[in-house]
This record gives structure tokens, C-alpha cells and sequence, in this order.
């Protein structure tokens, strides 16, 4: 006789995912740190790497505080429109955060963030998909960077290479990647290896709101916001 579907175990370890109660967790935060701190900032970032901006971070621990995730999630917090924002003029922060964006909630001086902010700014390897900022091409000959046990990768990589000796070799021309084209995973590999760093993670200031006002920075405002400083 088979086997009851009922009576089957239910493993009660398995992660449950990212429910109301997370969420609501995240609003409370986001509008405690309204309250706690003078000014609220959006900002938009680049090239994004975990570790680098854990580091941002926290270099202003003592004086901000910061959030990431979901945008509607965030925007909900703040208010969305002058009906429900929960301090006069957040509507308007709500409205510029989408895409890659995130909050910043301080009580630095207006000067000293947009220092900070401005001044970011660290060089680091592509990822597959990125768009190339230049030409990379390696003419025939010696590798000289690259040692003997490494030539099978890089013919696993698309390289036309040969040992000659001891010596990796390419025995042609090659092109590495093309200025603005995607960079494909072998490309993305080969460049990472030669030790050439085509992005940069950048944090970009869209605006900033304080009880006393609301301003936009022009320069990380998309064309299409029709929201105005006040």
C-alpha cells in the first residue's frame, strides 16, 4: 500500500523568506533614524562592492546611518505623498528613490557630506557585462606577467598561447576587449589577471532634505524627475 502523502516529514529548518515582519522592521528603522538625525540624503552608487561601502560605512558610524534594499520599501517609510509622509517635504525624497539608490540619515554638516560623497571613489576590476573604457589588445610574444603554470587557463580563457621554453607565449595578436562593449566572463578573467581596473565604485548625492528645506544636486537627478528644491 503506498505511502501517504500526509505522512510525510517537513524538514522545519528551512530559511522562511523575507516577510511582513522584515519589512516592517525596516520602516520603524527608517523612521527612527528620521527623527535621531538632522538631514536625510539619497544617494545613487556605481559598481557597487559590498566590502568597499561596509567600509564607507563605517568611516561615519559615530554620526549617520545608512540603507539599502527596497526602494518601494524605503519610499513607503518616508511617505509617498503629503498625505502620508511622516515629516513635512519627505514626499519629495521618496519620489527620487529609484534604481540604484540608497538613504543616508546624518548629523554632519551639508558641506562635509557632499566632501565625502564627491571625493569617493575606488578603482576596481569589471564584472562580466560591465562596458569596456578602452581597448585592451596584447601583441604576439612574450607574456612575460603571466608564469608558465598559468598557461592553461589562459588558453581555457580563448588566449592563443604556447609554452616556448618555459616562457608563456602568444602567438598572435589579440584583443582582449573593445572600448564600450560588454566585457564577456573570459574578458572579464584575462583583465583581472593583467591587473587592469576598468570600474570605479562611485557614491553620487541626489538630494537632501532637513526640517528647514529640500535640495536637489542637478548633477545625480535623472532628466526625467520633475521634482523641484524648495
Amino acid at each position: 500500500m503506498p505511502k501517504s502523502k500526509r505522512d510525510r516529514p517537513v524538514t522545519l529548518s528551512k530559511t522562511k523568506k523575507k516577510g511582513r515582519e522584515h519589512k516592517e522592521s525596516i520602516v520603524n528603522s527608517i523612521r527612527e533614524a528620521v527623527e535621531k538625525y538632522s538631514s536625510v540624503y539619497v544617494f545613487t552608487f556605481e559598481n557597487m562592492r559590498n566590502l568597499k561601502f561596509k567600509e564607507f560605512r563605517e568611516q561615519l558610524k559615530s554620526s549617520s546611518r545608512f540603507f539599502l534594499g527596497s526602494n518601494k520599501v524605503m519610499q513607503v517609510s518616508l511617505g509617498r505623498s503629503v498625505a502620508d509622509e511622516i515629516r513635512p517635504g519627505l514626499h519629495k525624497v521618496s519620489k527620487l528613490l529609484h534604481g540604484d539608490s540608497g538613504l543616508c540619515c546624518t548629523n554632519l554638516p551639508n558641506d562635509e557630506v557632499q566632501r565625502l560623497f564627491n571625493e569617493y571613489e575606488e578603482h576596481e576590476f569589471a564584472r562580466t557585462g560591465s562596458t569596456a573604457t578602452e581597448k585592451v589588445e596584447l601583441n604576439e610574444g612574450p607574456l612575460d606577467q603571466f608564469t608558465h603554470e598559468m598557461e592553461p587557463l589562459l588558453r581555457k580563457l580563448g588566449m592563443p598561447v604556447r609554452l616556448n621554453k618555459g616562457v608563456v607565449e602568444l602567438v598572435s595578436d589579440f584583443v582582449v576587449c573593445e572600448e564600450g562593449k560588454p566585457l564577456s566572463p573570459e574578458s572579464a578573467h584575462i583583465l583581472r589577471q593583467l591587473g587592469i581596473k576598468m570600474a570605479s565604485f562611485r557614491l553620487r548625492l541626489v538630494c537632501r532634505w532637513s526640517p528647514e528645506g529640500f535640495e536637489v544636486y542637478k548633477e545625480g537627478l535623472d532628466d526625467d524627475s520633475d521634482v523641484e528644491s524648495s
